[in-house]
Formats: structure tokens, sequence, C-alpha cells
């Protein structure tokens, strides 16, 4: 197989439709990263304004240990999205009877993509208001969620330890603004999933 010949499968383009469930913001004043519902999100390029994770850039923190913490990069965390098939799930694994998007700092929760935590980096989401935004990746589940679980569960403190493994590849996606406009909720939402493959250095035997 010639060097330039592409070794794995692609898969093309396709389009899935969802509908927005909830959507949340960081209360004004508060310091933690729990959210509260509200009926409509107003996105500029920052994000949420006034919002703990909006800003056009950010500071570098554990997630990102190739910089020194605190080095100023862009933000592509300015938004976290999640699913309630995915935290029906969670919730399930936990015991728990319910688990709300508010509890975890959510700011929008849709319904009807399956694996929404898996769609890919790229990913358009493009919201029936005109509202576009882009997938950077998965929001990996941290200790931080499960102990705001914890405080609202308080003969539970063990969920501090065990979200993390209970939400692991179904805790959600973080996303930055591509295009602005508003979200209400209940509007309907099409991810526009790219063409995607798999890097391999060498290619394949085949």
């Amino acid at each position: 197989m010639p060097a330039t010949e592409a070794p794995s499968i692609r898969h093309p383009a396709r389009r899935l439709s969802g509908r927005v469930v909830e959507l949340l913001r960081t209360p004004p004043g508060a310091r933690g990263f729990e959210t509260e519902p509200v009926a409509a999100l107003d996105l500029g390029f920052s994000g949420i304004q006034g919002d703990r994770h909006g800003g056009e850039t950010r500071r570098s923190g554990g997630r990102e240990p190739w910089y020194p913490r605190g080095t100023e990069i862009r933000n592509e965390r300015q938004l976290s999205l999640l699913s309630v098939e995915e935290l029906a799930d969670v919730a399930q694994a936990l015991g728990l009877d319910d688990l709300p998007a508010a509890w975890i700092g959510g700011n929008l929760l849709l319904s009807g993509i399956a694996r929404l935590t898996w769609l890919p980096p790229r990913t358009r989401l493009v919201f029936a208001g005109g509202a576009v935004l882009r997938i950077d990746g998965d929001n990996a589940p941290c200790r931080a969620s499960g102990r705001a679980i914890a405080r609202h569960v308080t003969d539970r403190p063990s969920l501090e330890f065990d979200f993390v493994k209970a939400a692991r590849h179904r805790r959600g996606l973080v996303a930055w603004v591509e295009k602005p406009g508003r979200i209400e909720a209940g509007e309907g939402v099409e991810a526009r999933l790219p063409e995607q493959w798999i890097y391999a250095s060498e290619p394949s035997a085949s």
C-alpha cells in the first residue's frame, strides 16, 4: 500500500436530530460551578456572558499538564452539554432516582441524540434559532462533580469517587460558540458530524 493511501475505514458525514430539554447557567455572584435553570441562553463569541465558564480565553489547569498552571489559552470549554439519556444511566449506576444537570454544572440538557458523549470533535450543533456550537470533545468526569452530588445526597460521601467511574464516557461534552444566537428550551437541534477516520502512523497490512 502506498504511504499516502488511507490505512483505515472512513465514516461519512451524517446528521442527527435532537431537542433542547433544559438550559442552565451559573447564578449571578455564585462561586461554585453548579448551575440553575433559565428559559433561554443568549450566546456570544465568549459563550454565556457572566457565566463561570464564559470568556474567549481561560486559564489552564489540571486538564492541560503541558502548560504551566494558569497559562492563558483559548477557551474551548465555554459550555457543558449533557444528555437526558446518559444522565439517567449514570443515576441508575449510582443508585440514584435522578441526577439533575444543575448539580454537575450543565448548561444544555439535550435529548434524542444517542450516546451524546461520543460525538466526535468538530461536530456542529445547529439550533433551530440559528445559534451554532462546535464540539471540542468529551467532558471527563471529575471528583469535583462527585463532591457536588454528595452535597445533595448527604448519606453517600463515596459519590465523590463513585461518580468518576459511573460517568466515564457519558458525562457529556464541552463546546464553544461558533455562531452567536439565542437558544430556548424546547427548540430542535441538529448534530452535523464530520467525516471521520482514525489516524494510523503506519499503513495497514491489508
